[in-house]
């Protein structure tokens, strides 16, 4: 049976653009011993995509020129030949773009869709509500009335930051792109403050109002002028957790910023960057908790679906003009 795939056509200078892609037509090959035939259901599309993009050295591969681009995916098996699962298995793992795929098993792992929708282990139970705990409990070690200041803070790592700190009784100030957003991040998320970072004239003085006791924690996203804001407005031993730099990825040349280390030296500050697989011996801590907290509906979820398989490359390129609200994800 043909399927379709979609390709790495070639790696994007500065903002990539639907010629960076290209769907193209297969023949699956049978399945080999430990291998399922998966057919996709749901597919994640996520900022550090963009990285991989790049023939650069960094913590995974870089996707190769005319091979499948691949991420995060949830998929029904259709076919095994492994004894982990079977036909009518619903899994997740990292898996090709493509409407059916040959994959090894080892690489995925079953869900149980009777603690939470499917698309949630994708977001809120998956790699963005994981880098959300373990970034902020772990390195930005929250403690009650700090000031918390999230950029990107609608995104989907964001508004589980911006719970968690409540959560923990934190103060919670997020930065975000249009009023729709800003709206949804007070009226039901309850952020104590929203920055609307394409409005205002001076960012420097939104970040100082919005924090009248500074900042204490800073869960960074975004990277640019929006960090050099907050940054400058960092407490004394502040701990800055810099998860994403989204604002830099299509970047041409390299920036010249602020220079941080007399801000971070003279505030004895830490600024710490991490990747999700750092905590991976702790995922099975990070899942359980998030789990109870939806269970316990103390946590809200938002995802923006984008039906059909074929708008995978526009779903990718909304995540840099800021079309998604939570988890930006495509039904196959």
């Amino acid at each position: 049976m043909n399927v379709k795939q979609i390709v790495l056509a070639g790696r994007p200078k500065g903002l990539p653009s639907k010629e960076n892609f290209r769907t193209e037509s297969l023949v699956l090959p049978g399945l080999q011993s430990s291998e399922v035939l998966i057919k996709a259901k749901y597919f994640s599309v996520d900022p550090y995509m963009r990285g991989k993009m790049n023939d650069v050295k960094s913590y995974t591969p870089p996707y190769q020129v005319n091979a499948p681009i691949y991420g995060g995916g949830i998929g029904e098996i259709i076919e095994s030949e492994s004894e982990n699962f079977q036909k009518g298995d619903v899994v997740k793992g990292i898996i090709p773009w493509a409407t059916e795929a040959v994959v090894d098993s080892k690489s995925l792992e079953k869900i149980d869709t009777t603690i939470a929708p499917e698309t949630y282990f994708l977001g809120i139970l998956g790699m963005p509500g994981l880098t959300a705990y373990f970034g902020l409990l772990y390195i930005g070690k929250p403690n009650p009335a700090d000031t918390v200041v999230i950029s990107a803070a609608a995104g989907a790592v964001g508004i589980v930051v911006g719970q968690i700190a409540k959560l923990k009784a934190c103060r919670v100030v997020g930065i975000a792109g249009n009023e729709d957003k800003i709206k949804m991040l007070k009226d039901e998320l309850h952020f104590d403050e929203v920055i609307n970072y394409k409005t205002t004239s001076d960012m420097d003085k939104s970040v100082k109002d919005a924090c009248p006791n500074g900042v204490d924690i800073f869960f960074d996203n975004v990277g640019g002028k929006i960090s050099d804001a907050v940054i400058a407005h960092i407490n004394f031993h502040a701990r800055i957790v810099l998860c994403g730099q989204i604002s830099l990825y299509n970047s041409t040349e390299i920036p010249v910023g602020p220079r941080l280390q007399p801000t971070l030296l003279t505030k004895s500050a830490l600024m710490q960057g991490f990747i999700v697989g750092d905590f991976q011996t702790n995922f099975s801590e990070g899942i359980q908790q998030l789990s109870q907290w939806v269970k316990e509906n103390k946590l809200e979820y938002k995802e923006t679906i984008i039906e059909g398989f074929d708008q995978l490359p526009e779903a990718f390129l909304g995540l840099f003009s800021g079309k998604n609200v939570g988890k930006m994800i495509v039904k196959v």
